[in-house]
């Protein structure tokens, strides 16, 4: 038995500066999030990380609504005229209810789509409907054993070959988020004589020599399955280049940008529903008589929470904004959107437990079967902080952009 509260959100926010088609959407994207995700959100978010675990019910549930249509043109079901904060605005939707499920979504919808803008008409017509209709799941893969953070050319294990007709790749990529059931998946690969240049290729992960590892065990997020990536003599097309040769590099970090404001709408999201708990329960415990929330140190808290939450999603929204209007880099504001909304949704989960008390802390009560769901959020949270580019990567970009790269490096 799961608590139900109030949004907050729905009274203490106001979008008054985003264009009507995102003010509709939201309304859109929420109802089908309650309708197909929120059902079935806690057992995703509980059971052990498997191959036949991964959600596809709420997956193509979601998909079935065109949420997933968001990022691409009328042609394929989307069409909007600042698609970046589309999808960061169903991200936040889908993180309220499942943090893990907006993992999914941020590669699904956000990261896989970025690298598409790159690839041949033929592939775009082969793919684009596959990954809308939620028929196939997509996977992005940058990260290897020995390098995340650090995307450079000389850092990356995995290597392309080049043949008259392609490409043999060898190398290993880990914490691939969708792998164990994708299909495809754009990776980033080492090329050149020297190994200092990079491709994005596109990889059908049916091909010989390609071996998907066991799901990784995790802490949180058992929604968003990850598993290694083996790659031994595979062969790549050389239409399955994206974008030009020896740029790949540019491909991953346009995407990589994209990703992490995704994760800081995500954040916001999850922050949004730690309030909203926390709220409730501040109403509605009573503490020596009174109402908990008459305490006036949780009122100040809470005061300071909800002004820190519409900071985090104005900065989000700004930064898909600039990517909507044509600034590939959106920075500092892609870099603070991800660290600051991430960091105020491990704050606001843990402040949400504090106040909740014991019944915060635990799973279930087993007498009564009440849950509260925040040791699943607490969970969750954690990872935000760190993939998408850890947020001690996000302040030293915005350092950089403040103090300049000749102090910074």
């Amino acid at each position: 038995m799961n608590t139900v509260v109030a949004r907050t959100q729905d009274h203490m926010s106001h979008d008054l500066l985003l264009p009507e088609e995102i003010v509709e959407l939201r309304g859109r994207a929420r109802k089908s999030v309650e309708t197909h995700l929120a059902p079935v959100a806690r057992e995703i978010g509980s059971r052990e990380e498997s191959v036949d675990s991964f959600p596809w019910e709420a997956f193509r549930g979601l998909a079935s609504d065109g949420l997933f249509a968001i990022p691409f043109g009328t042609k394929y079901g989307g069409g909007y005229d600042n698609p970046m904060l589309a999808v960061c605005t169903a991200a936040e939707e889908i993180a309220y209810h499942s943090s893990s499920m907006a993992g999914v979504y941020d590669g699904q919808c956000i990261l896989v789509p970025s690298t598409l803008r790159f690839a041949s008409k033929r592939m775009q017509d082969l793919l684009i409907p596959e990954l809308v209709s939620g028929r196939e799941a997509f996977a992005f893969a940058t990260t290897e054993p020995e390098t995340s953070s650090d995307l450079t050319a000389e850092r990356l294990g995995t290597w392309a070959t080049e043949t008259p007709d392609g490409f043999i790749v060898n190398g290993r990529k880990r914490w691939i988020t969708n792998s164990v059931v994708a299909r495809w998946v754009s990776i980033l690969v080492r090329a050149g004589v020297d190994g200092n240049r990079a491709h994005m290729l596109l990889i059908d992960l049916g091909s010989d020599g390609v071996r998907i590892g066991a799901p990784d065990l995790k802490m949180g997020h058992r929604g968003q399955i990850t598993a290694d990536i083996a790659l031994e003599d595979v062969f790549v097309p050389r239409e399955h280049l994206l974008g030009e040769p020896g740029r790949g590099m540019a491909v991953a970090l346009s995407s990589l940008v994209r990703g992490r404001i995704g994760i800081g709408a995500a954040g916001v999201g999850v922050a949004q529903a730690a309030l909203d708990l926390a709220v409730h329960r501040l109403q509605t415990r009573q503490v020596f008589g009174r109402p908990l929330g008459a305490m006036q140190y949780w009122q100040f808290q809470m005061a300071q929470r909800a002004t820190e939450l519409e900071c985090a999603r104005s900065l989000y929204q700004k930064a898909a904004l600039l990517l909507d209007n044509g600034d590939a880099t959106a920075e500092p504001e892609a870099a603070m959107a991800k660290a600051y909304g991430t960091r105020l949704a491990n704050d606001l989960v843990r402040e949400a437990i504090q106040i909740h008390g014991a019944v915060g802390f635990a799973r279930e009560v087993g007498e009564t079967g009440e849950s509260v769901r925040l040791e699943e959020m607490y969970r969750d949270a954690k990872i935000l902080e760190i993939f998408e580019g850890a947020n001690e990567l996000q302040q030293w970009i915005v350092a950089r952009r403040l103090l300049g790269r000749d102090i910074t490096g």
